[in-house]
């Protein structure tokens, strides 16, 4: 049995969807939290078996364990670990674990923890048959509830004069939550044996920050000017907002980040499973016609 977690979010709508396109036929446990919204997983027409609860509740998960042999965990890397120490205990075979290329940052203070976590899921699991499969998503859009590509968006929409740190030249390369829903689908369909330890899923190509927010003004019909400031002035900026707000709004990593270049190769991915991900021009063009129809 399949157990997985993270189904009624963004990217693991889109992997309900490709279990549905595809009829898959085996039985599927989806541990889902009271206020998630399950219609879709109501409507599949597939055979689901819905557990609500929290993934910080270790009974719970231990429980939920019972008859699964693969587990895809989508709910992200800081709850990894609240679902590997109960597979373990369960002997579970497989697990598929969604975590972020967020790792790899010199900037974000969170990569220290990824890699602690890291660290500890491969301690845990060492010395059993317990085959793990890390899937590494670039950033995520694709639809206005995504925490990326919707907030700029609605900045490109409101500011007429944009800033951009060292004028927007630094590399990105989002990844759309469609695409991450078909290769969930694709690595959860090969075999195990035949899979890498990891796997980075990028967008089709990298862009810079400023292409993609030219397109995203293009897109919103809009005349937008933008304006370069050095990262050490943006910096500077957040540091005495999070002062001012009483470290209430805290934005220094982002703008860190924006400085920094965040594009990394998927070869593995389209070799291994035919991972082919959309070009960012199509995909943002879907979400900002949901932006202007909302």
């Amino acid at each position: 049995m399949l157990l997985v977690t993270g189904i009624t979010g963004h990217s693991g709508r889109y992997f309900l969807q490709e279990l549905i396109d595809n009829k898959y036929e085996g039985t599927i446990r989806c541990i889902v939290r009271e206020i998630s919204d399950t219609s879709m997983l109501d409507n599949s027409g597939l055979k689901i078996e819905k557990v609500v609860g929290e993934l910080t509740d270790q009974e719970f998960v231990d429980k939920c364990m019972k008859g699964i042999d693969t587990i895809l965990h989508i709910a992200g890397i800081q709850k990894t670990l609240n679902v590997i120490k109960p597979a373990v205990k369960n002997e579970v075979g497989r697990v598929i674990v969604v975590h972020t290329t967020g790792i790899y940052s010199k900037f974000k203070s969170a990569s220290e923890e990824y890699k602690n976590i890291e660290i500890e899921m491969k301690e845990i699991v060492n010395g059993t048959n317990m085959n793990i499969t890390i899937l590494r998503p670039t950033m995520i859009y694709g639809n206005i509830i995504d925490l990326n590509m919707s907030k700029f968006i609605k900045m490109v929409d409101k500011l007429r004069l944009f800033p951009v740190i060292d004028h927007g030249n630094s590399l990105i390369q989002p990844v759309n939550a469609r695409d991450l829903g078909k290769a969930y689908y694709q690595v959860l369909t090969k075999e195990a044996e035949r899979l890498k330890p990891e796997y980075i899923l990028s967008g089709e190509k990298p862009i810079t920050m400023v292409e993609a927010f030219r397109l995203i003004s293009s897109n919103l019909g809009k005349k937008t000017v933008f304006i370069s400031f050095p990262l050490g002035i943006g910096v500077f900026m957040a540091m005495v907002l999070k002062v001012i707000t009483l470290g209430k709004i805290d934005y220094i990593e982002r703008v860190q980040r924006m400085g920094e270049n965040r594009s990394f190769p998927h070869k593995d991915a389209t070799v291994d499973f035919g991972y082919n991900p959309m070009l960012f021009e199509d995909g943002i063009k879907i979400e900002v016609k949901q932006y202007m129809n909302k």
